[in-house]
């Protein structure tokens, strides 16, 4: 195969893509479920709390979020910039994500689209209780200071979990426990 050709796995793309979309589409689903267990005043902006993050967090991950976890050049803690908005995206070798067979905007997608619902989950242990425009700073801040760091140790070339041996092909950890540690003290806090 020569170089020119690309490497991209049409069935593991077309997997990851449906994927990205389920995925996705949990974040209505997780704002209709959130919009009826709260007081009928409240539905609206509870329900908008879940779909914001599409928006918001689609917007820092693709800017920021992905470079920050995914970037391999920054260290064990975080990545580098390398990826910043995107850039050097479609520059990869064969056209690929080294060890997926996938389009590097693919991945990126998927893995934005867990980012996504782990801001929806946490907007319901503050349903109530937080203004929606500080909801919207605070998970712009909290995709870009808490998830993509964690994202990098666990996934991220280089990160120290990873280094140690871990696997985590669920996001147990990296969407489960941070969101969950994360919405724990927002509840207490607030």
């Amino acid at each position: 195969m020569s170089s020119s050709e690309s490497l991209v796995d049409a069935g593991n793309t077309a997997w990851v893509l449906t994927s990205s979309a389920f995925v996705l589409l949990m974040t209505p689903g997780l704002a209709f479920f959130y919009g009826g267990l709260v007081k009928e005043q409240n539905v609206l902006n509870t329900m908008m709390m879940s779909l914001i993050s599409m928006g918001v967090v689609s917007i820092s991950w693709m800017l920021l979020g992905f470079s920050l976890a995914f970037g391999d050049g920054g260290g064990q803690i975080v990545g580098d910039f390398d990826y910043f908005g995107m850039q050097g995206m479609l520059d990869m070798e064969g056209g690929v994500w080294p060890g997926t067979g996938l389009p590097p905007l693919v991945f990126a997608v998927f893995q934005m689209t867990f980012a996504v619902i782990g801001c929806a989950i946490i907007s319901g242990s503050i349903v109530e209780r937080m203004h929606f425009g500080a909801f919207t700073v605070f998970i712009t801040l909290w995709s870009l200071v808490v998830y993509a760091p964690i994202a990098h140790w666990i996934w991220g070339p280089g990160g120290w979990i990873e280094e140690l041996g871990a696997k985590d092909f669920a996001g147990g950890a990296v969407v489960h426990e941070s969101t969950a540690v994360s919405a724990l003290t927002l509840a207490w806090l607030l």
